[in-house]
């Protein structure tokens, strides 16, 4: 038999969760299969994966009918469907959830994007979620925006697990993990268990790389006289994402030496992952496998697309480099500023993370729309 390299990547403290969800691959078994032996050890979803999976499947049909004859909104018959298949995608990770200790076997659900820079909101629906899909290994995505910081603290403090999202810079990230250490703590001064709860910060990357190196094409496409200028523009290209992560990387190391965190730990607090995602490699001259196998590490999760986690399987070469090249990130990062390349990192960051919540604004608008077409053809004359 061939070998699964997937199974390879856990013993270097790296877990592989997939990111995509649907009603077929659990009642297929597939999902059972991918987790009791493909090594996958969670699963995220966003408004994307669930447009793909309801819109045109009829296997949500008898479900959408009963909410017409029972008169509920469009909205009620979506959060209907979504939340029974994350119950179920729950129930198969949770021999994970248990024999992991609670680090692993969670599944993730976004709270509605269209609320992202709401505060308020943001908690309200992070706590309803929670509490009407009612399984310890479900966790809440909460975009890491300046509004979804303070709600990710309070969350944590509510005692529920939360998944950072949509964070492309380091700065972003380390603002995410102090956000989940003060939640912690306001839950530890009030007496209350935080062994339990569990976050990770999902740090985007195939994004940064497309981003970055249709800036450097652009540049190359105008023209450049000189050819060490030229070199240096396509040395960059493919590169930033990587070495951007392994400094934040760096970063979650100071942060769990700190004397803040040591004293959580103690009290059995978990670490808060970095979590890899957009994980699928968008250049085709580019190794399909580069986010997986460039960012294996301690500590660290990796959310893969069924594609991706097909080639990973095949032809991954595992080992641990999270750690490899460092110094080397922290100079291709530096290199930007460089007039010759002149790429503002921290404006990519920033456009990035209005072009994330966007793209999930969209699919979400869209399978409201989708649904509400079904819902007419559905509904009796």
């Amino acid at each position: 038999m061939a070998t699964n390299h997937l199974l390879e990547i856990k013993q270097y403290g790296q877990s592989i969760w997939m990111d995509n969800l649907s009603r077929d691959i659990i009642q297929s078994g597939e999902l059972q299969d991918l987790v009791e032996n493909q090594g996958i050890a969670g699963i995220t979803s966003n408004p994307t994966i669930f447009e793909k999976a309801i819109a045109g499947n009829v296997i949500y049909d008898a479900d959408i009918e009963a909410g017409v004859r029972a008169g509920s909104p469009t909205y009620k018959i979506y959060e209907s469907l979504i939340f029974a298949d994350i119950r179920s995608a729950c129930d198969i990770l949770r021999p994970v959830y248990e024999s992991s200790n609670h680090l692993d076997g969670y599944v993730s659900i976004e709270v509605p994007p269209t609320i992202a820079h709401d505060t308020e909101a943001t908690i309200a629906e992070a706590k309803r979620y929670f509490q009407e899909i009612d399984r310890e290994n479900l966790m809440i995505k909460i975009p890491g925006t300046e509004s979804g910081l303070p709600a990710v603290e309070q969350v944590i403090a509510d005692g529920i697990n939360v998944n950072i999202t949509l964070l492309f810079s380091v700065e972003s990230y380390v603002n995410t993990a102090w956000a989940y250490i003060r939640g912690l703590e306001k839950r530890a001064s009030e007496g209350k268990d935080i062994s339990k709860i569990a976050s990770v910060a999902s740090f985007f990357l195939s994004r940064i790389d497309n981003n970055i190196d249709a800036k450097i094409d652009a540049k190359l496409k105008k023209g450049v006289d000189d050819i060490a200028v030229e070199a240096k523009l396509n040395a960059v290209k493919g590169k930033v994402a990587i070495a951007n992560a392994k400094i934040a990387y760096q970063e979650y190391k100071k942060i769990i030496e700190s004397d803040r965190w040591q004293a959580l730990a103690a009290k059995g607090a978990k670490v808060q992952r970095l979590l890899w995602a957009s994980t699928s490699t968008k250049n085709p001259s580019y190794s399909d496998v580069m986010y997986i196998d460039e960012l294996i590490g301690r500590d660290t999760v990796n959310t893969v697309p069924p594609a991706t986690i097909k080639a990973c399987a095949d032809h991954c070469n595992v080992g641990d480099r999270l750690e490899t090249g460092v110094e080397e990130a922290y100079k291709l990062i530096e290199n930007l500023k460089d007039p010759d390349i002149n790429i503002d990192i921290n404006a990519v960051m920033d456009e990035l993370l209005v072009e994330g919540i966007d793209k999930f604004i969209q699919p979400f608008q869209s399978l409201m729309n989708s649904l509400e077409e079904k819902i007419k053809v559905l509904s009796p004359v």
